[in-house]
């Protein structure tokens, strides 16, 4: 299972990652997550481990497996016979930025799980869009003319 939002955001791609890369204030921006933990040190790194808490879903730990600074960031989890990467990309463009959130799962139970909760899945990663488009534009600077 595969889901993809892309979300354009009337901020700068800087103040778009400052959102997305600060995840422990993602509660306040986004419905679909209950809770999140760093339990590495800050800043978010590669190797970084979070646990994130989500209505109707357990709480998971995801490792950071990938990041560009300012540009973009992968995690992982894992669970028996399901292998999970969320990707978190931010481009700038003409009018501000262009976010692009993306999930894979995959592995022996990954179709059931995407079958199960595919729609939920779904649901989530375009709340996350939405609130993250909204949180970014609230925050960035407001040009005066």
């Amino acid at each position: 299972m595969r889901v993809d939002v892309t979300v354009d955001i009337s901020a700068p791609p800087e103040v778009v990652w400052a959102v997305l890369s600060d995840v422990e204030s993602w509660p306040t921006w986004t419905a679909s997550i209950t809770s999140i933990r760093l339990l590495s040190p800050d800043p978010l790194q590669v190797g970084s481990r979070v646990r994130i808490k989500q209505p109707r879903l357990p709480a998971t730990v995801w490792t950071v497996s990938e990041l560009a600074e300012g540009e973009r960031f992968t995690w992982t989890a894992t669970s028996p016979g399901v292998n999970t990467r969320a990707s978190h990309r931010v481009v700038g463009t003409a009018q501000g930025s262009r976010a692009t959130l993306s999930i894979d799962q995959a592995g022996v139970l990954g179709r059931l799980v995407g079958r199960l909760y595919g729609g939920l899945t779904r649901r989530y990663v375009e709340m996350e869009a939405a609130g993250l488009k909204q949180r970014s534009e609230k925050s960035a600077p407001q040009t005066r003319l």
